[in-house]
């Protein structure tokens, strides 16, 4: 899917692989059997790259963000982050809910400093620096007001700072703007964007919004409803920073239509008549 009138983006293969999804499965037992939730996954993920995996509902999207975030462990198959195979919880990586997980009972600061308390480091030492993360997603002045204070955007806003803490290299994103109102996650999407660009982490968004997705990512997972495959990859050769305006061009509604058709061929999309086309 190139274009003529565009500059592309750096292509993932002059990259350095920095994660190796190898024939990865995984099943549940339950009382009712067995539940496959994905099958024969196999993804190399480049370092500094932004990859979106996009999805309907039950598809293994969750499951394999679980897996990369050591959380799960895959029935078959493998994850190696660096050299070093996936049997816990990584080093270096930040992870972002759909539902924000702050704590009520403490105040905005507290909760980004929350890490920082659970590895038994010194919270003078890294106050500065979530002070900094604060300032920088338009949290100022609000770090001594509590949750409960706060709407949803900049609560999500709060969980961003904490997983951003400790500068993880891999950062994993589980839907974490879905609950949000469309201008609110527009004003995230470009504040995660510059947080990718600016420091040169590895992303993995998942999502069930086709633009969303092809927004942010340098390459787009589609994945089949469960059990989860990988149907196609779709590199996303926009140029960035990119702006809002960008979704309405001829170039970037190129990739939402090849997206839109892989769910068409799936039978998951019926028509514009039913359903924002934007989305699953």
């Amino acid at each position: 899917m190139r274009s003529e009138s565009i500059s592309p983006v750096l292509s993932p293969a002059v990259k350095a692989a920095f994660i190796e999804i190898q024939d990865v499965a995984k099943t549940y037992r339950s009382k009712q059997g067995n539940v496959r939730a994905l099958e024969n996954i196999d993804l190399t993920i480049f370092g500094s790259e932004f990859i979106s995996i996009l999805g309907p509902s039950g598809c293994g999207k969750s499951t394999l963000l679980r897996c990369l975030a050591g959380l799960d462990r895959p029935s078959s198959g493998r994850i190696v982050i660096g050299s070093t195979p996936i049997d816990g919880p990584p080093k270096n990586m930040g992870v972002v809910f759909q539902r924000d997980i702050l704590l009520e009972w403490r105040n905005v600061l507290q909760n980004v400093l929350l890490p920082i308390e659970v590895y038994k480091l010194d919270v003078n030492e890294w106050r500065p620096k979530a002070l900094e993360l604060l300032h920088m997603l338009g949290l100022k002045r609000f770090e001594h007001r509590y949750p409960w204070e706060l709407s949803g955007g900049m609560r999500q806003r709060v969980s961003i700072c904490r997983a951003l803490l400790l500068n993880p290299k891999l950062l994993l994103m589980d839907e974490p703007f879905g609950a949000l109102d469309a201008m609110t996650r527009d004003e995230l999407n470009l504040e995660l964007q510059r947080i990718s660009m600016a420091g040169e982490k590895t992303v993995i968004f998942v999502t069930h919004s086709i633009s969303e997705a092809v927004f942010l990512a340098d390459r787009v997972v589609v994945m089949s409803r469960s059990p989860g495959r990988i149907v196609e990859i779709i590199d996303v050769e926009l140029p960035r920073p990119r702006s809002l305006a960008l979704r309405e061009t001829a170039e970037f509604a190129r990739y939402t239509r090849r997206a839109r058709l892989l769910f068409e061929q799936m039978g998951l999309l019926r028509g514009e008549a039913t359903q924002d086309p934007a989305q699953l």
